[in-house]
């Protein structure tokens, strides 16, 4: 199987590849010529695979694909280049945003639903962060419509406009706050009839309540399809892609003890290191 971050560690490096390689029946020669990323990935895969090896990306961004995924998880959803994706509080960070904005850009549309006002100023900031980070490369970026989110006290879309609305690792702050209802109020508004919620998170224990690992992080996988589903949401499957045996979830600092936040700073850091990232759901929702 083509490795898309081995190609990428080999063209960012520089280095000429002068092998020849066999993929899906067709032997492709690099005679010495590196080409630029997009382009080969482009010809060995497809265009969601030459955005994500291209060198606008970051280089954290890029490091963290092997437990993130993106190529699985957005393939799996459904996305495609003419796709009109809301993507829920995406943060300066940006990962699916350096993927996104410049897939959609000339036959789909990106939005970033953000921040409001009234959050803590650490929100704020990193808000302010994120519309620099758009600013200063209008070229992948600046196509990207970006509007407000927060429970459903606004618009996130046009109503019946959005073939996708996509959240990453965010239902469990929802849950918790008690702002879960209205997010999934928001998302069936914005959404048309046959539209896709794709949602990510932090898979909890089946042999624990909810309740009792709620303040670690991790969802019950079992509760949070019941939960979406009573919003009038119908699921229609769910991936393995992100799945981490590793991870059994009994941590001091809960999920954030683990790569990539890493609270407990030098503390165990290479057993957590071993570990990788928590082990995730990804789940997939029709507005009926």
């Amino acid at each position: 199987m083509f490795d898309v971050n081995e190609f990428r560690e080999v063209l960012m490096s520089g280095a000429l590849i002068s092998r020849r390689r066999l993929l899906c029946g067709t032997t492709l020669a690099f005679a010495g010529l590196a080409l630029p990323i997009p382009v080969a990935l482009a010809q060995l895969k497809d265009a969601l695979a030459a955005q994500i090896g291209s060198p606008h990306r970051s280089p954290g961004n890029a490091a963290r694909d092997k437990f993130r995924k993106p190529y699985e998880v957005l393939k799996f959803f459904g996305v495609t280049e003419s796709s009109r994706v809301a993507e829920i509080l995406p943060g300066s960070g940006g990962y699916f945003t350096e993927i996104l904005a410049p897939y959609l850009a000339e036959k789909g549309l990106y939005i970033t639903a953000g921040r409001h006002e009234g959050v803590p100023q650490t929100y704020t900031e990193d808000h302010k962060r994120m519309l620099e980070k758009y600013a200063a490369n209008p070229a992948v970026f600046g196509k990207i419509q970006v509007t407000k989110f927060f429970k459903d006290d606004y618009e996130i879309a046009p109503p019946g406009s959005m073939d996708f609305v996509l959240t990453f690792r965010n239902m469990h702050n929802w849950i918790e706050r008690n702002e879960i209802d209205g997010a999934l109020k928001a998302f069936s508004m914005a959404l048309k009839p046959g539209g896709i919620l794709g949602v990510t998170d932090h898979r909890g224990r089946t042999d624990m309540s909810q309740d009792a690992q709620m303040k670690n992080g991790y969802i019950r996988q079992d509760f949070a399809i019941a939960l979406i589903e009573k919003a009038g949401f119908q699921f229609i499957g769910s991936s393995e892609v992100k799945a981490n045996p590793k991870d059994t979830k009994d941590y001091p600092e809960g999920v954030w003890s683990l790569p990539p936040t890493y609270r407990q700073k030098d503390v165990d850091r290479a057993r957590y290191e071993g570990i990788g990232e928590s082990d995730r759901m990804v789940l997939k929702f029709v507005k009926r």
